[in-house]
């Protein structure tokens, strides 16, 4: 067990390094709003894995209130681009 969790934290922090650099050097504010969705993503796996880990459900919460903030974060830079977009 202690193997696959190494290995499953192992994997987590290079894609959270790699969305880390998208977040920073990203071109557009789509890109950076692109990584941080994928930051909130890994966050629900790390939360996931935990929860099949050690047998447990307390952090469904915690993951439900996590995926509502990316979705409604994602749609609200969306529609402020749009809107950016539109108005040139």
């Amino acid at each position: 067990m202690n193997v696959l969790l190494i290995v499953i934290m192992v994997v987590f922090a290079a894609a959270a390094l790699l969305a880390l650099v998208r977040v920073v050097r990203g071109p557009s504010i789509l890109d950076r709003v692109v990584a941080c969705d994928v930051l909130l993503t890994e966050v629900l796996c790390i939360l996931g894995a935990d929860m099949v880990i050690n047998h447990h459900t307390r952090s469904l919460p915690a993951m439900l209130i996590i995926a509502a903030v990316g979705v409604f974060g994602s749609i609200a830079v969306a529609r402020f681009v749009a809107r950016k977009e539109t108005t040139r």
